[in-house]
């Protein structure tokens, strides 16, 4: 555990002394391409972290206070929305593992709903759900969810597939009924290819709330604090990149989550499950 923490420190540092290089040799050679380097573009990165413990307005509080309440409500979003894309990915899943004919009819589907832009997807999910007498952010979670049930539905589908055939021979054998291969054959195989999916579901998922949170017009959460500090990038870009840092961690904490999940509940290689 210490070596790992070293390594993400080292790694940290070294990512740290690549962007003040870069930003250094482009202020010095005055570079254009791909963009003009300045103290605009490329902020100091201590300067953002710095812009966090500082007032956010005049006699207002910290930007780490308000940009904290805000991943906290972005969290809630992203949350619900992982639950509800998860779980209807793997309903799919289970869907699609027992008819060949559903596989083959409705996979192209569901690989062509990820070729829509999720901008042109959020403004129907808000109006659709608008007025229900459900809260506003649950169409941000419902946003969220698009983003997560497709890498979960795909990964479970492999991952039910993935039993050891003479396992299926020998639950046959025993005239096991189909939900008991499911659950004490399929669903263990599984595991590892669903931890796979929820791993890039977890970051998805987080980046679905703060997209979805615009069209929503919702500024309790990280996207409507990017969309305020974005007006005023020109006078102050640290406190744009300073809410991006907290994206970035908000995503990363949803990230490690999963990982200590995985480590809880994935004991054995799926070769092993018999």
């Amino acid at each position: 555990m210490l070596r790992r923490g070293l390594v993400f420190v080292a790694v940290l540092a070294g990512l740290w002394a690549l962007w003040e290089a870069y930003r250094a040799f482009g202020v010095a050679v005055s570079l254009t391409w791909p963009f003009e380097v300045n103290g605009r573009t490329m902020p100091h990165i201590h300067d953002m972290i710095g812009q966090l413990f500082e007032p956010s307005r005049r006699n207002g509080p910290l930007l780490i206070e308000v940009l904290g309440k805000a991943a906290l409500f972005t969290a809630k979003e992203a949350a619900v929305g992982f639950a509800l894309g998860a779980g209807v990915g793997f309903l799919i899943a289970v869907a699609l593992v027992h008819s060949t004919l559903l596989q083959r009819g409705f996979l192209p589907y569901i690989v062509a709903s990820q070729t829509i832009p999720i901008l042109a997807i959020a403004p129907m999910v808000v109006v659709w759900l608008g007025g229900r007498g459900l809260p506003g952010w649950f169409s941000v979670s419902v946003i969220a969810a698009y983003l997560t049930f497709f890498p979960v539905a795909i990964n479970a589908l492999r991952g039910l597939q993935s039993a050891d055939p003479r396992a299926h021979e020998l639950m046959n054998s025993y005239a096991a009924s189909r939900w008991t291969v499911l659950w004490k054959l399929r669903v263990p195989a599984s595991l590892p290819y669903l931890f796979a999916a929820f791993k890039i579901a977890a970051t998805a998922c987080v980046v679905g709330a703060i997209i979805g949170e615009l069209p929503a017009s919702i500024q309790d959460g990280l996207g409507g604090a990017i969309l305020n500090f974005n007006q005023y990038y020109a006078s102050s870009p640290e406190s744009l990149w300073a809410t991006n840092i907290i994206a970035a961690l908000l995503g990363i904490a949803f990230f490690l989550v999963i990982v200590l999940a995985e480590k809880l509940v994935v004991r054995r290689a799926p070769e092993h499950f018999v």
